[in-house]
């Protein structure tokens, strides 16, 4: 499981012309998940991105988690994070997780993340055509892999 966390003052995400989700200060997270994938990585990956320190305390150091900063959480699937571009230059996506799994999955992280923050996820739906507009803060942006814990 793949997540790229971008700190925002501002996020967002529209499908068909409708904002899905939206938040203010906060995490817009890009999920990813592939066939391998299961709940202890949604609880290790979850567990990190709630505690990831990227929010600037009263020196401007980044020193503060999403909670004592009152952020939010706009969670986005996007399969095309598990993209293999070894060979030409089509990407292929065999290792994307199918729906049957990805979907249980997403919905876990969703759940887990919006007990572990208090407060509900901002999330698009899964599969559909999405556009996502943020305001990156920083910018910041972290990668975590949950198969590289070491």
């Amino acid at each position: 499981m793949i997540a790229v966390i971008q700190r925002v003052s501002e996020a967002s995400v529209t499908i068909e012309g409708k904002v899905e989700g939206k938040i203010d200060t906060g995490f817009m997270v890009l999920l990813g998940i592939t066939h391998t994938d299961t709940q202890e990585d949604v609880e290790w990956l979850g567990r990190k991105i709630i505690g990831m320190r990227i929010f600037g305390d009263d020196e401007g150091k980044m020193n503060l988690d999403i909670k004592s900063v009152h952020g939010n959480i706009l969670l986005i699937s996007q399969f095309t994070l598990h993209a293999n571009t070894k060979k030409g230059n089509r990407p292929s996506f065999i290792e994307a997780a199918r729906p049957e799994i990805a979907i249980p999955l997403y919905e876990q992280m969703i759940a887990f993340l919006g007990k572990e923050l208090g407060a509900p996820i901002q999330c698009g739906i899964f599969g559909a055509d999405m556009k996502v507009a943020l305001l990156n803060d920083g910018p910041v942006t972290i990668i975590i892999d949950s198969k590289n814990r070491i």
